[in-house]
């Protein structure tokens, strides 16, 4: 019987013989739970917890593939002056294969009201750096005999983005754009370096009280970049008298997922999503597994309603 990774190595092989030169719109790192990871999506929202709060989420994706993706991200972020200043810092580690990226983004958001019902608007912006290292000896990279593969890489490149995040307590909307500059990236597809065209991210949401113990938020999350598809995630979570949340979510052409979550402390949040596939990679892989800690030092004397986002 021939094993899954073998399967794989035969694709890799394939994808690596007859890759030419490639402009590739390498998409970021994904998340299921981005609707409570949303400064990795959109630096607008850098201290809109009103609190410090510190995030970390752990990704491994198509698991039982040898050199799947895994991601791991740490944001931390606080409001400043009134919580019209937001200050955040994004860790990111993305491993693919031989392949790993990281990436570290300093964020800052100005916060304005714009209504008298609380409606507020961030203007948000960020700046960082990012790491491509790799290490073609692992796998069967180097058996293919490409140029591009006879080294390997250690790059470094700056990192400029902005986002604009409009919301009260009951909805947001956001659109941004992570990185403005022009980064050099491993194609897992393809199998090859590329150039990282600019993405773009649209994020809404919204909060509906179903019941005094019972909340329903429909979100969503659309990615486009030139090049490539157009990459959308729609979400739907039930909150439990504050405490538990469950959901489920789709990604178009990609995974249907399932979430769960809960507010085990005031301070504290554990939420988990796993995702099974449905393309033809499906017979190859048991899914995804992404589990989320965030954890948030409340003000003194002050006691916050829950917030769903």
């Amino acid at each position: 019987m021939i094993q899954k990774s073998s399967i794989l190595k035969v694709l890799v092989i394939v994808f690596a013989v007859f890759a030419v030169d490639i402009s590739f719109a390498q998409q970021d790192p994904q998340y299921t739970q981005y609707m409570y990871n949303t400064m990795s999506v959109n630096p607008g929202y850098a201290g809109q917890r009103e609190v410090l709060s510190i995030t970390g989420l752990y990704r491994t994706q198509w698991v039982g593939i040898d050199g799947a993706p895994k991601t791991q991200t740490l944001g931390i972020h606080a409001p400043l002056r009134n919580e019209k200043i937001g200050l955040g810092l994004s860790i990111v580690n993305d491993a693919l294969g031989p392949v790993n990226e990281y990436y570290i983004d300093a964020n800052f958001s100005y916060t304005i009201q714009v209504s008298d019902n609380e409606t507020k608007l961030s203007f948000g912006v960020k700046g960082g750096i990012h790491h491509l290292t790799s290490d073609w000896s692992q796998g069967v990279i180097q058996q293919v005999g490409d140029p591009t593969f006879e080294n390997n890489l250690d790059l470094f490149s700056p990192a400029i983005g902005a986002g604009l995040y409009l919301h009260n307590r009951k909805w947001y909307v956001g659109l941004s754009v992570p990185n403005f500059l022009t980064t050099e990236h491993y194609n897992d597809e393809q199998v090859s370096v590329a150039k990282e065209r600019m993405n773009y991210y649209l994020i809404a949401g919204y909060v509906f009280d179903l019941s005094e113990n019972t909340k329903f938020k429909p979100a969503a999350l659309v990615k486009a970049v030139s090049g490539a598809p157009i990459i959308a995630d729609v979400s739907a979570n039930f909150l439990f008298n504050d405490k538990f949340t469950l959901g489920a979510a789709w990604r178009w052409d990609d995974s249907f997922s399932g979430l769960a979550g809960l507010q085990v402390t005031e301070g504290l949040y554990i939420g988990y999503a796993y995702d099974a596939t449905t393309t033809n990679l499906n017979n190859y892989n048991s899914g995804s597994h992404e589990i989320m800690l965030r954890f948030e030092l409340q003000k003194l004397g002050r006691i916050l309603s829950p917030r769903f986002f």
